[in-house]
């Protein structure tokens, strides 16, 4: 098994030279408290945290999973323990109101500490880590009793959260929920209804899990118009607020999955539970957004998480695995085969996992910078802006980075040959772990759609004209630099053929309404691969700088740019079928008839 080491020195250099984060703390209202040693600080024990104590038990998750019975769910061993020493350890409060008994800290610094625990066990991150969106949900539109009894509770982890949105019947079209809530004298409602694949949704960790569902009103419209959010708590609180009777809401069976074994993928049963309205009535798609949004961005991280996991595996065994001679000459004369790190194709495997996950971390980091932003930024336009550009990244951060880490782990399990496949080293686990990614919180074909309908079609582009306009002014004032020349031609190209691109799928759309799905993976992936490029542009600059001010750290900085020019000359170059796929036109797929896909047989 992969032994996990927090990767501190490429998390430091994203944060503070990259995306200069101590002067980011220091403008940020709120902020000044999150000093460089502070962070420092908090960073070296978070990393100490996942490697000494959730990493050792993210083989028991796998292997042991969870345990059904009538009266709950049991959790692997060793999970509940680690728990406690992270509530203990002040980790659930981190980034949370002081006013709710938070810590204060930036958004920013706990998606940090989360990468880092999703790195290390993301079975057992799932559970603290569905508290954050109910937290937020509650910030956001909790009324000031339903904050003090829940929300404080919660930021100490005393309670977990979760989100219930799924039914049997419906996935992503939640307009065609069925759960239904009665309201009651008392101004409470009686939750009737199923919903089917709830994370974290039953467990033995905390004393109380607190549901946030959605549900129907009695007179609710039809569709999504007719949905209201609605806090159902597994233990009622008594009147001094700790866990009093059981609500009616119970755990029928949890999921047998192809992996996060650790974590209980839950059906949940509403028989009548008493549960409070949050937000106004038949608003509740528009409060659980908040929500929503946050867990896209923690879907992100997933893909991040098994991207780092599978290069840390891989790379250690490149370097000690004895395979066969180098095409150009023995390596290691003195050994009776060469390790196969010399092989060229083995470099491919290892050097398109390594640009994914430090591309995508570049990514994350600049979102959680966004985040901060459009939390606290004193500037009503910087909020604005900042809403805007997270608004265009987080479909884009889901989806692809989601995408590529399950490349990623794949490449991880080619590395290490038919070891690979076998469990003891790990990497098997990291594939069917990451391929849950690429479904929740919107598949990459949802949020395909959300990209290119909603957030740059439904805005005449002026979603997608916030980020290109970031890369148009870097390429601008860089331009006349000899050094990155071979980043910042490309870029340039490629941000200009985005807009004349999206362009022509607009069009087509105002005749065809299917040219929108049609065009919408293959729109987003093209996304992701430009926006990582501007991303590895922005790393070869501070790189090149850095090498030629002598930086006592060159390895490091030579393999920045290295890793540059790989992404540029070997991955940027999928744009070219993305682009061509994305304007072939709907007619290529829904020119055949329904009934005739299965003639073949």
């Amino acid at each position: 098994m992969t032994d996990y080491r927090a990767p501190l020195r490429d998390i430091r250099f994203v944060r503070d030279v990259l995306l200069d984060y101590p002067a980011h703390y220091r403008n940020l209202p709120g902020g000044e408290d999150a000093t460089p040693d502070m962070v420092d600080a908090i960073l070296q024990e978070g990393a100490r945290f996942c490697e000494e104590v959730l990493s050792p038990l993210n083989k028991v998750g796998d292997r042991e999973g969870c345990v059904w019975s009538a009266e709950g769910v049991s959790t692997p061993t060793g999970f509940k323990a680690a728990y406690r020493q992270y509530v203990e350890g002040g980790w659930p409060s981190l980034a949370h109101g002081v006013e709710f008994g938070g810590q204060g800290l930036p958004e920013s610094l706990g998606m940090a500490i989360s990468e880092m625990m999703g790195e290390a066990n993301w079975a057992w991150a799932m559970y603290p880590g569905l508290s954050h969106g109910a937290m937020n949900t509650l910030h956001a539109h909790g009324t000031p009793e339903q904050q003090q009894t829940y929300l404080t509770r919660l930021v100490s982890g005393e309670w977990t959260g979760t989100m219930c949105l799924t039914e049997a019947h419906c996935g992503s079209d939640l307009g065609l929920l069925r759960t239904r809530a009665e309201p009651q004298a008392d101004g409470s409602y009686l939750v009737h209804g199923s919903k089917i694949f709830i994370s974290a949704g039953e467990h033995d960790l905390a004393e109380n899990i607190v549901h946030i569902v959605l549900a129907r009103l009695p007179d609710a419209p039809e569709g999504t118009k007719g949905i209201s959010l609605f806090i159902v708590p597994k233990v009622l609180p008594a009147a001094d607020g700790l866990p009093g009777e059981r609500n009616a809401v119970s755990c029928g069976s949890i999921e047998h999955k192809m992996g996060i074994h650790g974590n209980a993928t839950c059906v949940l049963n509403f028989d009548g539970a008493k549960g409070f309205l949050i937000g106004p009535p038949n608003k509740g798609l528009n409060c659980m957004f908040t929500f929503m949004n946050m867990a896209r961005l923690g879907t992100a991280i997933q893909g991040l998480a098994h991207a780092e996991l599978a290069f840390q595996g891989a790379i250690r065994y490149a370097r000690e695995r004895l395979q066969m001679r180098s095409l150009s000459g023995p390596k290691a004369p003195d050994r009776p085969a060469d390790p196969i790190i010399v092989h060229p194709d083995v470099r491919r495997m290892l050097l398109t996992i390594k640009a994914f996950a430090e591309g995508n971390r570049a990514m994350l980091y600049y979102a959680a910078r966004l985040v901060d932003i459009a939390q606290r930024a004193a500037d009503p336009a910087k909020r604005e802006e900042a809403e805007g550009l997270l608004a265009f990244l987080t479909p884009i951060a889901k989806a692809f980075m989601t995408e590529t880490g399950f490349e990623a782990a794949n490449h991880g399990i080619q590395v290490y040959g038919g070891h690979g496949y076998i469990a003891e080293w790990g990497m098997e686990q990291n594939v069917r772990d990451s391929r849950i990614s690429c479904l929740y919180e919107g598949t990459t074909g949802i949020q395909a759609l959300d990209l290119l309908g909603r957030k740059v079609l439904m805005t005449q582009g002026e979603a997608l004209k916030s980020f290109t306009r970031v890369v148009h002014r870097f390429c601008n004032a860089h331009a006349d630099d000899p050094a990155l020349a071979e980043f910042i031609e490309p870029l340039a190209r490629l941000n200009q053929e985005w807009g004349e691109a999206t362009l022509r799928i607009g069009m087509a759309a105002m005749q065809n309404r299917e040219e929108v799905g049609a065009a919408s993976v293959d729109y987003l992936m093209y996304s992701g691969y430009v926006c990582l490029a501007y991303f590895w542009a922005d790393m070869a600059r501070v790189a090149s700088g850095r090498l030629a001010a002598g930086d006592e750290d060159q390895a490091f900085y030579q393999a920045k740019l290295h890793t540059a020019r790989f992404y540029y000359q070997r991955i940027l170059p999928r744009t070219r079928a993305h682009h061509g796929a994305m304007l072939a036109g709907a007619e290529t797929l829904m020119g055949l008839a329904a009934e005739h896909f299965s003639l073949g047989y």
